[in-house]
């Protein structure tokens, strides 16, 4: 038996053995992407980290939806972001200070925690020079392999004790801008052609402007700001979400803080989770070029009913950026995205495709409602903007997915700690149901 055939027989296996019917999901009352009936998450476990809410419970036990809200420890994210908008001030290491201490730091530890994040972005020479001999064409991938890679330049790589994972924290939170930034421009040189360039941080500058100081040199205070305001509503949304569980998973078992963080990376990775802004852009690009009139709501309505009926564009029936696990009325991070992206869109001079683009968000929402009825009210998520203020900035595509990582490393790091430090704490183990019946095993000369 040749070997291509082999795995050609073996991948036809797959269309039998992975084959289960969806009434025994509901005969066995599973749940199916540890979802509810109704939706709602299956709670595994107990957080005072993050709070993402998208709806109550009525005295009937039925979810009623309101409009969307993202706590931080406790403090509502619209307060800290307009306060951050209202003094033009950066605010991701304040944030950060937040999630791992669970307290607003004063003046004082902020510029404090400030120094030590900018002591630690500086990489290792050997990690530098891996960056340049692994060139590889996914950044993600080579984030993940730096992570791992400072397992081995950790003097106390396995300690859990909390002292040790906040040195840790602290640590990953400061060099995945570096990491990222370095990786992108080896990218850059190895496939483009392009000069090669590796800048160093400077001890002066929030997280948001050295990484802009090291991809790409040159910045507006107003690109970094809205830079800075990306990674605070991306960097923690609850315990639930796939690549935070991961970490929390994984971290259960009790192993070392870069195996967890690489595999919440690989989890992020998934275009399910942190690829959809990117695919925003393209469908944004994709009706730039094929609608005719951008302010006529009964050619937009059309297109997108087409799309949905899968008729066009990518024909999957999907208008990405609209919809969400747990916002239903509205994205909070969205809202609050917005903001700053309208006069981002001023300075670049692409208010036209700003406005272009909130029209298509409002249509959007209102062609998915007349298309699945009463029930699907959706609203747009973070990713509808997120992907078009990145382009706006000038940064490429292939770091959006990681940029999302370099915002999420606080959260993944606080919930580390806390899945590590809860009294009772137990190893995550679900359950799978085998619907298997037992087979009577055949001695080899009888097969």
């Amino acid at each position: 038996m040749k070997k291509e055939y082999l795995i050609y027989k073996l991948s036809e296996s797959v269309k039998t053995t992975c084959k289960i019917d969806n009434d025994l999901f509901v005969k066995y009352n599973v749940k199916r992407g540890l979802r509810n009936e109704d939706g709602s998450g299956v709670l595994v476990g107990l957080t005072q980290i993050g709070n993402v809410v998208g709806y109550e419970r009525t005295p009937e036990g039925a979810l009623k939806a309101i409009p969307g809200k993202l706590f931080y420890r406790g403090y509502d994210i619209e307060d800290i972001v307009h306060d951050l908008i209202r003094e033009k001030r950066f605010g991701f290491e304040e944030v950060a200070y937040l999630m791992l201490s669970g307290d607003l730091p004063d003046n004082e530890e902020l510029k404090n925690f400030r120094e030590l994040i900018n002591d630690n972005m500086p990489l290792e020479q050997k990690t530098k020079m891996n960056i340049i001999d692994l060139e590889g064409q996914n950044i993600m991938n080579t984030l993940a392999r730096c992570v791992l890679e400072m397992y081995n330049f950790d003097h106390n790589p396995d300690d859990t004790s909390p002292e040790n994972l906040m040195r840790q924290s602290v640590q990953l939170i400061s060099k995945f801008p570096a990491i990222i930034a370095y990786a992108y421009n080896i990218l850059r040189h190895s496939s483009h052609g392009r000069s090669l360039h590796i800048r160093h941080p400077h001890e002066e500058l929030s997280l948001a402007e050295n990484f802009l100081h090291m991809l790409k040199r040159d910045y507006t205070q107003l690109e970094a700001r809205t830079l800075d305001l990306l990674l605070v509503l991306q960097a923690e949304h609850g315990g639930g979400n796939n690549s935070t569980f991961t970490v929390r998973v994984t971290s259960s078992t009790g192993t070392d803080t870069y195996s967890s963080i690489a595999a919440g990376i690989g989890s992020l990775k998934g275009p399910l989770h942190g690829g959809a802004n990117i695919q925003v852009v393209d469908m944004f690009n994709h009706l730039k070029a094929n609608i005719k009139n951008w302010k006529s709501t009964d050619e937009i309505d059309a297109y997108f009913k087409r799309i949905l009926n899968k008729e066009v564009y990518n024909r999957t029936g999907l208008i990405y950026g609209i919809g969400h696990a747990v916002y239903t009325i509205s994205d909070p991070r969205a809202l609050l995205l917005k903001e700053l992206a309208r006069d981002l869109a001023k300075e670049k001079s692409r208010e036209e495709e700003f406005a272009f683009l909130e029209l298509l968000e409002e249509r959007a929402i209102e062609s998915f409602y007349n298309f699945k009825g009463a029930n699907k009210r959706v609203s747009s998520n973070i990713d509808f903007y997120s992907g078009f203020v990145y382009e706006m900035i000038g940064l490429p595509q292939e770091i959006y997915t990681p940029l999302f990582a370099m915002a999420r490393i606080v959260g993944w790091s606080a919930h580390r700690i806390e899945e590590l430090n809860f009294k009772g704490k137990r190893i995550i183990r679900p359950a799978y149901r085998n619907i298997l019946e037992p087979n009577a095993y055949v001695p080899m000369k009888e097969r």
